[in-house]
C-alpha cells in the first residue's frame, strides 16, 4: 500500500511543476538618474493594486542610484499584465517627497514613460506584458 501512495505522488510531482508558468525577470534600466544621489524605489503592480498607493506591490526592489543610468532586477514574478512606478529617493526616507503645492520635489516615472497629467497616468498607459524569462525596459526619470 505504500508504495502505491508513493508512486502515486511522485507520478503527480511532474504534472504539478508542469502546471505552473515558468517565472519572470524584470530587469529596468532607469534612465535620467539624478547625480544627487539617494535610492532608486520601484514596484510592480497588478491593474487591481495600481490606483492604490497603500496595495502591496507584487514585487519591489530598493538600490543605490548611480547618475545616468541604474538598474533594477527584479525575479521571480509571475508573467502576466504589470504597471511600475517608481523614484529616486533623494533624501532616502522611503517617501515620495511633494512641496505644499503637492509638486514633485524627487524625480518619478511610469513604465512606458506614461506622463501624469494632474495625477498619476492611468494603469492602461503604463501597462505592459510580462513574459516568462527575462523581460527588460527602460524608464526615463521626469
Amino acid at each position: 500500500m505504500f508504495r502505491l501512495l508513493l508512486a502515486g505522488f511522485l507520478a503527480a510531482v511532474p504534472l504539478a511543476a508542469r502546471a505552473a508558468p515558468p517565472a519572470a525577470v524584470l530587469v529596468i534600466k532607469v534612465e535620467k538618474v539624478s547625480p544627487r544621489g539617494g535610492d532608486i524605489r520601484a514596484a510592480v503592480y497588478t491593474r487591481a493594486t495600481y490606483p492604490n498607493d497603500g496595495a502591496d506591490p507584487v514585487a519591489d526592489a530598493v538600490v543605490p542610484a548611480r547618475p545616468g543610468e541604474t538598474i533594477v532586477t527584479m525575479s521571480g514574478i509571475k508573467p502576466g499584465e504589470y504597471a511600475v512606478k517608481l523614484f529616486q529617493d533623494f533624501n532616502r526616507n522611503g517617501e515620495f517627497d511633494m512641496n505644499w503645492l503637492g509638486l514633485p520635489l524627487e524625480k518619478y516615472g511610469f513604465s512606458n514613460d506614461a506622463h501624469p497629467t494632474f495625477s498619476e497616468p492611468p494603469f492602461d498607459a503604463a501597462m505592459f506584458v510580462l513574459h516568462p524569462g527575462t523581460n527588460v525596459i527602460v524608464i526615463h526619470l521626469q
